[in-house]
């Protein structure tokens, strides 16, 4: 399987191929609203706005795995994202990372990118990088800035560029 043979439901209720994404660079990151990590929304929105127009896409899917960080319904998350940091880019569904429920997404982005010690999510806001054909080209640590991010996401965008 890849990246594209999954799917996903947006905050609005409509599946989403991850077909849509083909040929983008693409950021996928599990959330959460009250943590001490959200404010990383912000950087996110950032690099999202600097680079859509160059084929940049980031998913957030929002978690309440850890710590019950995320207990709101999809649309209290969705709003609370849009009116506290602007949040544009697509927001999903809240779904499992791990577990038997984890998302099939989420189990297919673990195997292709384990963690430091182990394939399971540690923490909100961890972020795994998705070239244009689809690959898992690396996973980051929950703490890692999305910023500290922009020079992967740059070279994954110049090879859009110069193909």
């Amino acid at each position: 399987m890849k990246f594209y043979d999954f799917q996903a439901r947006k905050m609005n209720g409509q599946e989403i191929s991850m077909h849509e994404y083909e040929g983008k660079v693409v950021l996928v990151v599990n959330t959460a609203s009250k943590c001490g990590l959200t404010p990383q929304f912000k950087e996110l929105q950032e690099i999202y706005e600097e680079y859509k127009s160059n084929g940049f896409e980031i998913l957030g899917f929002p978690c309440n795995q850890f710590a019950k960080q995320d207990s709101g319904s999809n649309e209290e998350i969705h709003e609370f994202c849009q009116l506290n940091y602007g949040v544009s880019f697509n927001m999903f569904e809240k779904i499992n990372v791990n577990g038997k429920d984890a998302h099939p997404l989420y189990k297919y982005l673990k195997n292709e990118a384990k963690g430091l010690l182990s394939k399971e999510i540690k923490w909100n806001f961890t972020k795994f990088l998705i070239d244009t054909n689809g690959n898992v080209i690396k996973r980051y640590a929950p703490t890692v800035s999305p910023l500290k991010i922009k020079n992967d996401i740059e070279e994954l965008l110049n090879k859009i560029i110069y193909i």
